[in-house]
């Protein structure tokens, strides 16, 4: 059943609430949790509200504690995990350790992405640059960034195409960084990304955000063993896109 006070703890849409688990549909723009370090001024929105402990990964909203169970970038949009329960949350965290969740995104990519379906393996690592975390690919190491991509379409036009990739494991930035290094940035990446290619796709698509959205989780609930498909519609700004590639 649906907490009643929902909205004391998140201002974004809700896709799930029952039984300890709390999936909410994170907009684009939107911290999963606030940046350590970063300089003082009007507090970031963030997707549960209130204050957040590093330490637990948890949250102290108005309508109580909920632990935060994975990320999602600022600028990427869709479904987005809670714990209503300490226990519940590491039980959910073990999910995404031993990748026993299937996660799907879809992502707009510059370029025509071949072959048709393929497998994406490479050493991601990190850093932090300030305040900020940036990724990039090793040619040396064992193999921890691991993804599924299938060409759902292509605009020769426009001369970008639509992914939907099932990502199997997590590491910062992981879709971003896999697509940049083949040469297929994920389009509004204004980070990793093709920076003449944006300027161009904010002009002919009216693309002003990254084309990055985590569309659909599917697990099983711990406590209860139910089957879950939660799912994120294509927020409308990445809709309108879609439609004037199909109408080109």
């Amino acid at each position: 059943m649906t907490s009643p006070n929902l909205s004391r703890v998140t201002r974004c849409p809700v896709l799930f609430d029952e039984d300890g688990v709390l999936a909410i549909d994170k907009t684009e723009g939107v911290l999963s949790h606030p940046n350590p370090g970063k300089a003082k001024g009007a507090p970031a929105v963030t997707a549960f509200e209130g204050s957040y402990d590093f330490e637990s990964r948890s949250f102290t909203t108005p309508g109580g504690r909920i632990w935060l169970i994975h990320r999602l970038d600022q600028d990427t949009s869709g479904v987005l995990l809670g714990a209503r329960s300490q226990a519940m949350g590491s039980k959910l965290r073990k999910l995404f350790e031993e990748e026993r969740l299937k996660k799907i995104y879809l992502a707009l990519v510059c370029g025509r992405v071949a072959p048709a379906k393929g497998y994406w393996t490479d050493v991601v690592a990190s850093r932090k640059e300030g305040s900020m975390v940036r990724s990039r690919i090793l040619t040396q190491g064992k193999p921890n960034a691991r993804l599924r991509y299938r060409v759902k379409g292509s605009s020769p036009k426009y001369a970008v195409s639509l992914l939907e990739i099932e990502l199997v494991s997590g590491k910062t930035h992981q879709v971003r960084v896999q697509a940049a290094w083949r040469q297929h940035p994920v389009a509004g990446d204004d980070v990793y990304g093709h920076f003449t290619r944006n300027r161009e796709l904010r002009k002919t698509l009216n693309l002003r955000r990254l084309f990055l959205h985590a569309s659909l989780l599917e697990f099983r609930h711990p406590a209860t063993n139910k089957f879950l498909h939660i799912e994120s519609p294509l927020p409308e700004k990445l809709q309108a896109v879609l439609r004037t590639l199909r109408a080109g």
